[in-house]
Parts: structure tokens; C-alpha cells; sequence
């Protein structure tokens, strides 16, 4: 049986997707697509990535597709539709939101990969000492490409008034998502030598992020659900406790700061959703 730790791990996630979901619900039909959709990729790159690069493996959960953990599909799924509803909510041009999603999912794996491996979530098999405290810079890439190409495939035909823009983005999505994550998978693992990794990754996201700071975003020029602010936060407090309580975001301590920095700065972007939750409380 999974301990108590795997098992509010799965809780926290699924809680995350019946928020999207009750949003979806109200959306209509093309946004519990994309819920689904997002989950049906997310499960899918799981056990494609585990044949593909054979690079780690997941402790057992509670509800297990073969070997891949049904919540990790949930929660990619959930963290996708929370940053497009975030991004949507800017006025950067429609196709860099992708790049903005990409970077987003980033805010939560810098504090989520660390603590996860040492709970025993999953396993690198490198140790807790090998790259970024246990974790492979090419997980950062992986998480890079597996939201941004999901979001640029569904946005490819999202804004068509035809039946195909309302009815085969999420198709687009896992078919443009699937394909571009086994690419830079085997590119990342087969083509770039090892000792040439961060020469290849740090680029790549760095200009990611120069891309949205150029474009000088403004977020809240539309209203934003709630939900794009649990997301995050969920993950965080969950980790952040789970983390202190177990004591393994202690080892080393680098890891509690790097936690902290990341949920403050999700708290700061998402400062009108926590200001409106808030107000509304007090009426």
C-alpha cells in the first residue's frame, strides 16, 4: 500500500482537476475535451517516455496505468489547462502563450522534482547529489517542451469558428504534443552528447523567457478563473508541508529556499486571483 504521503499526493491532484473540471463544466463541450485531452497526453508521453529513454521509474500509486501513476496524467492535465487559462488572461500575441505555459509548468517542477524523488515518488536512478539535487537538466526541458507543445498544438486551430476549431484542438494538441515530446526526447538524450546538456538546455530556456520578457507582458487584461491560481498553489503548500514535515527539503537546505522562491513567486503572479478570493470571503 502507498504510504500517506503518495496517497494526499493523489488527493492534492485530483482535487486540482475537479477545479478545472468545474470550470471546464461551465466552458462547455471544447473545454472538457481539453481536460480529457490533457490527460489522455498526459498518461500517454508517460509511458511512451518511460519505453523511449528508460531513464526513470514512479513508485506505486494508488491507481496505476501499467506502470505509469493515473494521477501524473491528471496532473499534467490539470497544470496545462491552468497556465492556457493564465496566459489567455494576457495580452501577449496568441502564439507565444505557449512559451509563457512552458515557463509556468517550469514554476512548479523547480520545487516539486527535488522533493518528490525523496519522498519516493519516482527515481532518476542518479542519486540525490547528481545535477540539480538528484534531478536531470533534461527533466526541465522535457517539462519545457511537454506543456508548450501540448498549448501551441491545441492553439494551432483553437481559434477557428468552424467545427474544426471547436472540435479538434485537443486532437491537434496530443497528436503536435506527442510528436514534439519524443523528438526533443531523443534529441536531448540521443544526438547532444551528455556533457553538452546544459550548453543545449540553458539556452533554449533562457531565450524562452527572453521571449516573454520582450514581449512585455501584462496579465489580468481579461478576468482569470480562480483555478489558475490553485493549481499552483496546491502543488506548492503540499509540497512546501509534506517537504518540512518529512524533513527532506531540509537535505540539503538549498531546497526550502528554492521552495519558498518559487511559491512567492506564484503568489506575486497570481496577485489579483488571491486579492478577488480574498475580497469575496469578506462580502
Amino acid at each position: 500500500m502507498p504510504n500517506s504521503y503518495f496517497i494526499l499526493f493523489e488527493v492534492v491532484i485530483y482535487i486540482q482537476f475537479a477545479l478545472c473540471f468545474h470550470h471546464a463544466l461551465k466552458r462547455g463541450a471544447p473545454n472538457l475535451l481539453k481536460l480529457i485531452a490533457g490527460t489522455t497526453f498526459g498518461v500517454l508521453l508517460e509511458l511512451a517516455t518511460i519505453r523511449q529513454l528508460n531513464a526513470y521509474q514512479y513508485g506505486q500509486f494508488m491507481l496505476m496505468v501499467l506502470d505509469v501513476p493515473l494521477c501524473i496524467g491528471v496532473a499534467w492535465s490539470s497544470i496545462i489547462y491552468a497556465v492556457m487559462e493564465f496566459s489567455d488572461g494576457s495580452n501577449l500575441p496568441y502564439f507565444t502563450r505557449p512559451v509563457l505555459d512552458g515557463l509556468l509548468a517550469l514554476n512548479i517542477d523547480l520545487a516539486m522534482d527535488t522533493i518528490a524523488i525523496r519522498l519516493g515518488f519516482w527515481d532518476w536512478g542518479q542519486g540525490l547529489n547528481f545535477q540539480y539535487f538528484g534531478v536531470p537538466y533534461a527533466n526541465f526541458w522535457a517539462w519545457f517542451w511537454v506543456v508548450s507543445s501540448f498549448s501551441f498544438g491545441y492553439r494551432l486551430v483553437a481559434l477557428r469558428s468552424d467545427w474544426i476549431g471547436r472540435w479538434l484542438p485537443s486532437f491537434f494538441g496530443i497528436i503536435i504534443g506527442l510528436l514534439c515530446v519524443m523528438f526533443t526526447n531523443a534529441f536531448i538524450t540521443f544526438i547532444i552528447p551528455f556533457d553538452y546538456h546544459t550548453l543545449t538546455i540553458a539556452p533554449v530556456l533562457i531565450g524562452a523567457l527572453f521571449v516573454v520578457i520582450v514581449s512585455r507582458p501584462r496579465f489580468y487584461q481579461t478576468p482569470i478563473d480562480p483555478l489558475a491560481f490553485w493549481v499552483p498553489f496546491l502543488s506548492h503548500f503540499y509540497l512546501l508541508i509534506a517537504g518540512l514535515i518529512s524533513g527532506v527539503i531540509l537535505d540539503p537546505p538549498a531546497l526550502l529556499w528554492i521552495a519558498l522562491s518559487m511559491f512567492v513567486l506564484a503568489l506575486i503572479l497570481h496577485k489579483p486571483s488571491i486579492q478577488h478570493i480574498f475580497l469575496r470571503e469578506l462580502k
